[in-house]
Parts: structure tokens; C-alpha cells; sequence
């Protein structure tokens, strides 16, 4: 019987977080901001933070009120996890 190899700590080192996407950093300007990757991550960024309809952004600029939060706080959390608090 043959056992597949193992992952090492060397190897696991030089990969990604476990959850990590593996896209840009979006806080800087990559070295390669010309990349047709970084394009379609600004572009899903900004998709994914437009301004929604006023109903649900008052709807969840009062809840994160209720909750001691900002609004930036409290839309990242319903983007990145899809749950609402």
C-alpha cells in the first residue's frame, strides 16, 4: 500500500490562510495594476459595495446602531459572512 505524502509546515508556510481568496490587497496599489486578476477584483469590489437602495441602507445603519458599530462594520460582516447580527 502506498501512502500519499504529507503536507510540512515548509510547504504550508508558503501558502495562503486557510479562508484567504488569494486576491490583491485592495488598501494599495499592486505592482502589476495593469493585471487582468486585479482588474476583475476592483471591479467584484466595487460591485459587491455599492450603494444599496435607501430601505436597507437605513435598515442596516440602524442596526448597526443598535449593535455599537458603524455602518462600513456592520455592511463587511453581511458581505463576508452573509449573516445579518
Amino acid at each position: 500500500m502506498v501512502l500519499a505524502p504529507t503536507r510540512t509546515t515548509a510547504s504550508i508556510g508558503s501558502s495562503p490562510l486557510l479562508g484567504h481568496n488569494g486576491g490583491p490587497p485592495l488598501e494599495e496599489k499592486p505592482r502589476f495594476a495593469n493585471d487582468w486578476n486585479y482588474y476583475c477584483w476592483r471591479r467584484a469590489h466595487r460591485a459587491a459595495w455599492k450603494t444599496p437602495p435607501r430601505e436597507i441602507a437605513l435598515r442596516r445603519l440602524r442596526r448597526a446602531e443598535e449593535l455599537g458599530m458603524t455602518y462600513h462594520e456592520y455592511t463587511a460582516i453581511i458581505l463576508d459572512r452573509g449573516v445579518f447580527l
